[in-house]
């Protein structure tokens, strides 16, 4: 489905708060925010966008390749890890935000890129989900 040509107000809402989401925050940051949570979501399309937006930005092809356990490596700095946990808590969200990922991120993050933060984690779940449930992979429009 081409969801852009079906649903064009609702296409255009989702870019309008991708837009809004995206302020503020350091683009490598956003990526690897992006890349994590379409990885979880197993969004293919996602996935290869903002890997090669992560590339533009300026990350490194060793820490794209060791996003999905960044956990165990030694290359994100704190404020990323917090970044990172957060995207995770709310990406899967039937299990909660605890209040230690909320609190740690809250440590990283002043109030205003902390709203920015969990509003681009939530925008780019909108994305994840819209692209896999319409079926769209990497190198279609």
């Amino acid at each position: 489905m081409n969801f852009s040509a079906v649903a064009p107000k609702v296409f255009k809402a989702v870019l309008a708060l991708d837009a809004a989401a995206r302020e503020g925050l350091d683009p490598v940051l956003l990526e690897l925010v992006q890349i994590r949570a379409s990885q979880i979501n197993h969004c293919a399309y996602c996935i290869d966008y903002h890997t090669s937006d992560a590339r533009k930005a300026g990350e490194t092809e060793e820490r794209i390749y060791q996003l999905s356990a960044w956990e165990e490596s030694s290359l994100y700095t704190e404020k990323e890890r917090a970044a990172l946990a957060l995207t995770e808590a709310v990406t899967l969200l039937p299990q909660g935000v605890s209040d230690e990922v909320y609190n740690e991120a809250a440590k990283h993050f002043d109030e205003k890129e902390l709203a920015q933060l969990i509003a681009l984690i939530f925008t780019v779940n909108v994305w994840n989900r819209m692209n896999v449930t319409t079926r769209k992979t990497p190198g279609t429009e």
